[in-house]
């Protein structure tokens, strides 16, 4: 087992030596796609935030990389017609990306690139448009995850990138309303969630 973690780590840092050699960037990104839910377990599986939200998807993700720790913030919108739900999550854990082109293209970060990431986070999902600011009333769900993230991409220039990603995640969940205890099991469930995300992304090296 211990030789396995050993493997692990020798290979994450193995592809994030070629990678990228921005040690500390800061990034944004421009979301459209697709998502499909699933709730698995729990009294309150047939509810699922996920699984009953608007497959449609559209959004947006801010974040911050040093080395292949990372962290971001992202809020997506579900849309189908007039019905809109919303999911506010704050992520962290590692990002990895790794050059597919020449290392001449790699350099000039005009080449493709592929890449994967892993993250635990907290997120608030509502069942319609969030009035801003959110406050505790406009929450439907509340959530913890455990997300795999892979994805394929192209550097158009330094500063910007399109591409696919797939986040996948699973999560532990609880419905959020007047009366609700956090502690009571029928108010919970567990969920599978996935996304087919294209996305425009902005790059600004700090270091």
């Amino acid at each position: 087992m211990r030789a396995t973690g050993y493997a692990l780590v020798v290979v994450v840092l193995g592809l994030a030596a070629p990678a990228d050699a921005d040690v500390f960037k800061v990034f944004g990104e421009v979301h459209g796609g697709v998502m499909a839910g699933q709730g698995r377990s729990g009294d309150q599986q047939d509810e699922a935030f996920f699984a009953n939200a608007p497959n449609g998807m559209y959004g947006v993700r801010v974040g911050a990389r040093f080395l292949i720790l990372e962290a971001a913030i992202q809020h997506h919108q579900f849309r189908n017609g007039d019905r809109v739900a919303t999911w506010t999550q704050f992520a962290a854990g590692i990002g990895v990306e790794a050059g597919l082109g020449s290392a001449k293209q790699n350099k000039a970060k005009t080449g493709t690139f592929f890449e994967v990431g892993a993250n635990v986070a907290f997120g608030l999902g509502t069942g319609q448009q969030v009035d801003p600011p959110l406050s505790n009333d406009e929450v439907t769900d509340k959530g913890f995850l455990l997300e795999g993230r892979i994805g394929f991409g192209k550097h158009l220039n330094k500063l910007l990138d399109v591409g696919i990603a797939v986040p996948v995640s699973y999560g532990f969940f609880f419905k959020n309303g007047a009366g609700d205890d956090a502690n009571d099991v029928s108010n919970q469930y567990q969920g599978l969630q996935l996304e087919v995300v294209a996305y425009l992304r902005l790059n600004i090296k700090l270091l």
